[in-house]
């Protein structure tokens, strides 16, 4: 719990010291109400509270009885109302499968720039061409 001003004692989960901070290190915020730092925690937490239900809900939770991290990746990939979370919540992969990734990635790039270093030479051979035949 909360002591704000005014003496009134609120319930709030999340630690409003840390919520200060992380308001404060924006470059427009000079300074914090209390009761602004207070619906911003209060907000923070009934978010949380929607997406770990909601992703519960529509995961494989139920059937373990438990909240996963995929559960809450799939949640941030698939809803539209939560995408804004999937560079956060990534789904998670092998480190294997990974490496797998980027060496295809990177097969793909050079076949690319050999595709372009084929075009460019292509193209002296056109203009050496023009440049004989007049």
């Amino acid at each position: 719990a909360a002591r704000l001003s005014g003496g009134e004692n609120r319930l709030v989960s999340l630690p409003l010291s840390r919520i200060r901070v992380i308001m404060k290190s924006s470059p427009e915020v000079s300074s914090i109400n209390q009761d602004a730092l207070f619906l911003t925690a209060k907000a923070t937490e009934l978010f949380v509270q929607y997406l770990a239900t909601y992703s519960y809900k529509h995961g494989r939770g139920k059937e373990k009885n438990a909240l996963t991290y995929s559960d809450l990746s799939h949640t941030a990939e698939e809803c539209e109302t939560f995408q804004f979370l999937a560079d956060i919540l990534p789904k998670k992969i092998l480190a294997s499968k990974y490496l797998k990734m980027l060496e295809k990635e990177k097969r793909d790039g050079e076949v690319g720039e050999d595709d372009e270093e084929d075009e460019e030479e292509e193209d002296e051979d056109k203009a050496v061409d023009e440049d004989v035949g007049s």
